[in-house]
């Protein structure tokens, strides 16, 4: 699925549910056990902002957020994990969102105010291409967002700049079997079906370019299946100190 269409698609579900609809996302079949806010057993968070989470698990659980730091989540959708992260940052910490797409960026802001978080903001970009100054973050964090990105690389290479030194990555994505077959790949892009199995990067695919950018300490691991040859996984790295 081509950057537009994710666009055109979270955009679509943003605006139905800053018109208190369903965002309708989720494809059925079971998904919702294995997608969304059913990773967040335990927190406290608003129904309305639950409903839009759409991860494939809780980066908030692999992160080890500390009062007082800065914490970047990428493709913040409705918010949910900056205002949980704001919660573990405290008022002398900072947790910012960061998305493409202006309606998840309204429907994130909504819920901010209506949470009464004042230590959250959310700016306009792409993971590609972060808005933000070099060693300018301490943390960052993403949900299931990273394998719809064409160019992980380039990914990567901007966590590393926005990271202080000794800076940490911790995250969920999907990741893809090592049977997937390019044929399949192709076939996924052309039908669509599923966004992210023409893009989903392997597990030795994913720890080579976080060492290609420069991280340590990195751990890839698997968590449960999200659909036929994709599994999410949680993954932690750090920059040197």
């Amino acid at each position: 699925m081509n950057p537009d269409a994710i666009r055109d698609r979270y955009a679509a579900a943003a605006r139905r549910a800053l018109a208190g609809e369903e965002t309708g996302l989720l494809n059925g079949d079971g998904e919702a056990e294995r997608i969304g806010a059913v990773h967040y057993a335990g927190e406290e968070v608003p129904p309305e902002v639950a409903a839009t989470s759409l991860g494939c698990g809780n980066p908030l659980a692999v992160a080890d957020l500390h009062p007082g730091e800065t914490v970047l989540d990428l493709g913040s959708g409705g918010g949910l994990d900056v205002l949980l992260s704001a919660r573990r940052v405290g008022p002398t910490g900072r947790a910012i969102g960061l998305d493409m797409t202006d309606e998840m960026l309204t429907l994130a802001r909504r819920h901010a105010e209506q949470a009464g978080v004042t230590n959250a903001e959310f700016i306009k970009g792409t993971i590609e291409q972060i808005p933000l100054p070099d060693a300018s973050v301490d943390v960052v964090i993403s949900n299931c967002v990273i394998a719809l990105s064409p160019n992980k690389r380039a990914v990567f290479a901007e966590i590393a700049r926005v990271l202080r030194p000794g800076g940490r990555l911790g995250i969920t994505d999907i990741l893809a079997a090592e049977t997937l077959t390019d044929a399949e790949r192709e076939q996924a892009t052309r039908t669509e079906a599923i966004e992210c199995l023409a893009t989903a990067l392997t597990a030795g695919q994913y720890k080579n370019l976080l060492r290609e950018a420069g991280f340590t300490a990195i751990r890839v691991n698997p968590t449960h299946e999200v659909a036929s040859k994709l599994r999410a996984a949680t993954i932690n790295a750090t920059t040197p100190p």
